[in-house]
């Protein structure tokens, strides 16, 4: 993934729905196949990261990041 802007890749942990981890497992191995020993080639933890990225960037996470109003209080 690759875009014209500066970025950072950062290690974190996602909260998300169980339904969604599920459709993100299924999807993956349906699109990258199994191969000639019938086994799935693909990294779905490395999907996650790639599409919670996606997520931020198309969303515009800058904007949601620069509003303290939607900081969890700390203390």
């Amino acid at each position: 993934m690759s875009y014209n802007i500066d970025t950072i890749e950062v290690h974190t942990n996602v909260i998300m729905t169980t339904e969604s981890l599920k459709a993100v497992v299924e999807n993956t191995k349906k699109i990258a196949g199994k191969n000639e020993k019938g086994h799935y080639k693909v990294d779905t933890a490395d999907a996650v990261g790639q599409m919670v990225s996606c997520f931020l960037l198309e969303n515009d996470f800058e904007a949601f990041a620069k509003d303290e109003s939607n900081y969890p209080p700390f203390g």
